[in-house]
């Protein structure tokens, strides 16, 4: 997850918004070599992700993918209700939307020259993730991973809109550091769709050893993994951006509460 560090490292809001400067100090201000490369595997990694989730079930029927076996879970929601595949087909199309957008709120250049666009952007990005999270709310209950994928799916929905809410409602109200760390807890919900296919082929590549005389079975393998990654694929990101908001002195919640002293 370093590169999710560097990568939101770069986010740093301006409350000036259209009034914003460039910086008295360029050299000293310019973003890291290791920013900039962890904001490129972002960028590069949701683009991908995004193409590679979205456009084949644009391009063909979900019969004709589970045919082939190049749609994922396209024979599950095949034979599912009318209201389920209207649901699932508007959160993939909002959900590429806003894991394709979301990485250029963390350009800073895009910010600091482009500010109107900057916001214009996000307003895009969190207008998907509402419509994204409540179609995922709704499919949480179809889920092929059964009661464990519900919770951890409906779960990350309802994180997922409500973060982007309070992303939004900070900004709107001028808390510029709040809105910070609501949008990188948003952030790393949304990368969710990354690193849940980041997961499932180390998880299957787990279950190698572990195969038995018949050989390894990958439909065995995947329905394993796949019983893992509702919580696995946004659980440790969010705690991530938790550990990265406190670090760099945002508002962010603590198990235990403040010892006030006199």
């Amino acid at each position: 997850m370093t590169t999710t560090e560097t990568a939101l490292a770069a986010a740093e809001p301006d409350p000036r918004g259209d009034r914003a400067v460039a910086p008295a100090h360029p050299e000293r201000d310019r973003p890291h070599l290791g920013t900039r490369i962890g904001w490129t595997w972002i960028l590069l990694s949701s683009l991908g992700i995004a193409a590679f989730a979205v456009v084949p079930y644009l391009t063909s029927s979900l019969p004709a993918l589970a045919e082939s076996g190049a749609g994922g879970l396209a024979d599950h929601y095949a034979a599912q209700p009318a209201f389920v595949l209207v649901a699932f087909y508007v959160h993939i199309v909002a959900g590429g939307i806003a894991l394709v957008a979301s990485p250029f709120q963390f350009w800073r250049g895009l910010r600091d020259r482009a500010p109107r666009v900057h916001r214009w952007t996000g307003r895009v990005a969190l207008v998907a993730i509402a419509i994204a999270g409540l179609a995922g709310l709704a499919l949480a209950p179809f889920s092929a991973a059964g009661l464990v994928g519900t919770f951890g799916f409906g779960t990350l929905a309802v994180l997922w809109v409500v973060s982007g809410w309070r992303g939004y409602r900070a900004i709107r109200t001028g808390d510029v550091p709040s809105h910070r760390a609501w949008m990188m807890r948003t952030f790393a919900l949304t990368y969710a769709a990354v690193t849940l296919r980041i997961w499932l082929p180390l998880l299957m590549f787990a279950q190698v050893p572990f195969a038995g005389a018949a050989g390894f079975d990958a439909d065995a393998a995947f329905a394993n993994a796949y019983a893992v990654v509702p919580f696995l694929c946004w659980l440790p990101n969010l705690l991530v951006a938790e550990w990265l908001i406190r670090r760099r002195g945002l508002p962010s919640y603590r198990i235990a509460p403040r010892t006030v002293t006199a």
